[in-house]
């Protein structure tokens, strides 16, 4: 994964202490939107980009507790996006991705100890291998309260092709590796899981549609952000923890944002083909401070943002610079117009396909 790096929070103030406390003065986040935090690794220095310690990981839990949020497994918030029914008014999940025994031996206790569910992504061909838990340790955990969700066999760049492979060929290797999966779970576990979360959070529309067809009700990236009933659940998107941004002040910063309201009009997939930087068009109805809209480009330069003349709500973003890197993004940031609550949204590009 690649690490959390939505530093220019620390651009808007300068201290995360001070952020903590504008947030906590700020009220009740909105209802009907739930704050979904993604792990990988649990006190395991050995890998400090996707890893949390457990002082960090403990301040995460109590600041959870002090601040009264419900925290909900994954599925039970898609089953009320479905439903129309509300979330709690401060919600929030936990979600860890790739089963390393970490989890196991040092986060999930942690969690026991608050009494607070995990949703847990697995990808079936590592089971058992290597820092990677068995069949048996997940059967414990499922049997424990943990939900599993599905992190596709390989655990492979689903959306690149092979060398010399058509559409139709990529097509049935995918949906090929969605069944195996799904079968494993089947046959180990006993139930095959509802939700999906894309490997490396790399999606665009021809795999959100495979996903779909394999029967899933809902899957996940890692670009940040905040889910809620406006959007397609099968590009949800997750606040990445792991390196220095599992810090409690950026833990708390994310914890309290709120979801800026984009409709994205193009481009149509995150796959940056040609053009790059890349342009984005998107619609924003919502009542903010639009002289505070900003746009970052995490771990480089600044974006342009641009309301479009003539399209009341319209905006164009592009990138200062070349995106860099397999994956990058954009996030938006905006404050209301009282300027007390910020809201957030993160646009995924993918370089190489």
């Amino acid at each position: 994964m690649k690490k959390a790096s939505d530093s220019h929070l620390l651009k808007i103030f300068q201290s995360g202490l001070v952020f903590l406390l504008l947030m906590l003065m700020a009220g009740p986040v909105f209802a009907d939107q739930a704050n979904v935090f993604v792990y990988h690794r649990f006190n395991d220095s050995r890998y400090p980009s996707t890893n949390v310690s457990l002082q960090d990981f403990r301040a995460h839990l109590e600041l959870l507790s002090q601040q009264q949020f419900t925290v909900l497994k994954l599925g039970e918030v898609v089953e009320k996006l479905q439903k129309g029914v509300s979330l709690p008014q401060r919600c929030a999940v936990i979600t860890v991705d790739d089963a390393y025994r970490s989890f196991f031996t040092d986060g999930w206790p942690l969690l026991k100890e608050y009494g607070y569910p995990a949703t847990l992504f697995v990808s079936t061909d590592s089971v058992g291998g290597g820092e990677y838990l068995s069949w048996q340790e997940l059967r414990v955990l499922q049997g424990e309260g943990v939900e599993i969700g599905n992190h596709s066999a390989s655990h492979a760049y689903l959306l690149d092709r092979l060398v010399f492979e058509s559409e139709a060929d990529w097509v049935i290797r995918v949906s090929e590796d969605l069944y195996r999966s799904q079968q494993a779970f089947e046959k180990q576990l006993g139930s095959s899981p509802k939700l999906f979360a894309y490997p490396y959070g790399e999606f665009a529309p021809e795999l959100a549609s495979l996903v779909k067809v394999a029967g899933f009700e809902a899957a996940f990236g890692q670009q940040s952000g905040v889910v809620d009933a406006g959007q397609d659940l099968f590009s949800l998107p997750r606040f990445p923890v792991g390196g220095e941004f599992a810090s409690i002040a950026e833990f708390s910063s994310k914890l309290f944002m709120k979801r800026l309201s984009v409709r994205v009009v193009s481009p149509s997939s995150p796959v940056v083909k040609e053009d790059n930087p890349p342009r984005l068009r998107f619609y924003l109805k919502q009542n903010i401070d639009s002289s505070s809209l900003r746009c970052f480009v995490p771990g480089q330069s600044d974006c342009l943002v641009t309301q479009v003349n003539g399209e009341d709500g319209l905006y164009e973003v592009t990138s200062l610079q070349p995106l860099s890197g397999r994956r990058s993004k954009y996030t938006l940031t905006a404050r209301d117009a009282n300027g007390k609550s910020w809201y957030w949204f993160s646009q995924l590009w993918i370089l190489h396909h």
